[in-house]
């Protein structure tokens, strides 16, 4: 549940103290590791705070839920064990066999993943859409449509969907949006506030910031869905684990001064990538060209750390790029102080080939971190070459 006495401040004083209750037994100012699997019971049913397992709840991830509900401005925040995690669970509450899902034409390979491999054996179907085309979105709804799924900006294309327009559509058709808001994280934007029903995110990103753990959230600021939520986070039973929880939180602290760097790096990145010759295309929201500039600078407080580019050479060449690099890290993944370099086609979003999300053979994803951007810079012209 979230804390309503951090309502009215601001996000970087949220982001610190929110759920962050000094411990009543030793005044500790950063929540105990509670690594404790059960509770001790006064008397049977007497439970202290409400914990009897730790799967159905445990302090130090109660500290990360009320953090994650009060920077998303939702009234239930739930922590799992990854983003999947929290994907499977919000899909396995929300629909039933023979429901109908709006999926976007970019999005995470995992995503389309659990959609086409594993919630189609369920029984529900999907169908896609160019989110950032309100005509798109409306076209793909049935009269089976439960659920629009979209993510802004996209991964990897980074496209722009209004959320508010996409949300108002959902009303209409009887539906539910749910947006992926892991690349903005929710300093930059707030879905709920424009209209989304729930916000998903994987923890592991920008939220965690530092490569080191593997998590996922959901956010709504819908009572009885939270608690519908919550029921079947702990019948499926893929929580957050206290210490992974103990190290989102530590993460979060940093979230607003990490984002402002990531963005001020990214810009200055995406500069130089559109003058060098062996680029053919950037694409980077914060761009005035790009053609979902203006949502996003209607919805986002700045344009993030993301940028994809394509590169004179085709896949060979994009492949060779990754390969040179010496400051930008060779991985999956993203949201890390360090800058991370990727091939979608062949990593992120392998699973994606042949479908309508296929991504571009020449495209190089880049996840922009927090070192010098003059060394950053310098990495890339000589990896281009």
């Amino acid at each position: 549940m979230s804390d309503d006495s951090h309502e009215h401040q601001s996000f970087e004083t949220r982001a610190i103290h929110a759920g962050n209750t000094a411990d009543p037994q030793t005044g500790a100012v950063v929540p105990p590791i509670y690594q404790v699997s059960t509770y001790k019971q006064d008397g049977v049913g007497g439970l202290r705070g409400g914990y009897e397992y730790s799967r159905s709840g445990n302090p130090t991830r109660t500290a990360l839920e009320e953090n994650l509900a009060a920077l998303e401005g939702g009234r239930r925040g739930l922590a799992f064990a990854s983003g999947l995690a929290a994907e499977d669970c919000l899909l396995r509450t929300l629909l039933s066999p023979g429901d109908h899902v709006v999926i976007p034409n970019d999005a995470y390979g995992g995503t389309f993943r659990l959609f086409a491999k594993v919630v189609s054996r369920w029984g529900v179907e999907w169908s896609v859409a160019d989110t950032s085309d309100a005509a798109s979105v409306r076209a793909a709804l049935t009269p089976k449509t439960k659920l629009i799924w979209v993510e802004t900006p996209s991964n990897p294309l980074l496209g722009i969907t209004d959320i508010a327009v996409v949300a108002d559509i959902a009303r209409t058709a009887g539906a539910k949006l749910v947006v992926d808001n892991t690349f903005a994280s929710p300093y930059l934007q707030q879905p709920l506030a424009l209209g989304a029903d729930v916000v998903v995110h994987s923890l592991t990103k920008y939220m965690g910031g530092h490569s080191d753990v593997v998590g996922g959230a959901l956010v709504t600021a819908d009572e009885a869905l939270g608690e519908e939520l919550a029921y079947h986070q702990n019948a499926m039973g893929a929580v957050a684990g206290p210490f992974d929880s103990w190290v989102v939180l530590r993460g979060i602290k940093t979230l607003a001064v990490r984002m402002d760097r990531h963005a001020e790096n990214a810009e200055k990145i995406v500069e130089v990538l559109q003058r060098h010759p062996k680029v053919t295309k950037v694409l980077y929201p914060g761009l005035p060209e790009h053609p979902g500039h203006e949502v996003a600078a209607k919805q986002m407080r700045n344009f993030g750390g993301m940028i994809s580019f394509q590169v004179a050479g085709g896949e060979e060449e994009a492949v060779a790029v990754c390969g040179r690099t010496r400051i930008f890290t060779l991985a999956e993944s993203l949201g890390g102080v360090e800058s991370l370099i990727e091939h979608p086609g062949r990593m992120t979003h392998a699973s994606v080939a042949g479908s309508a999300l296929e991504v571009p053979a020449d495209l190089i994803r880049l996840s922009v971190g927090i070192e010098n951007a003059d060394d950053l810079i310098a990495d890339l012209t000589q990896a281009l070459g």
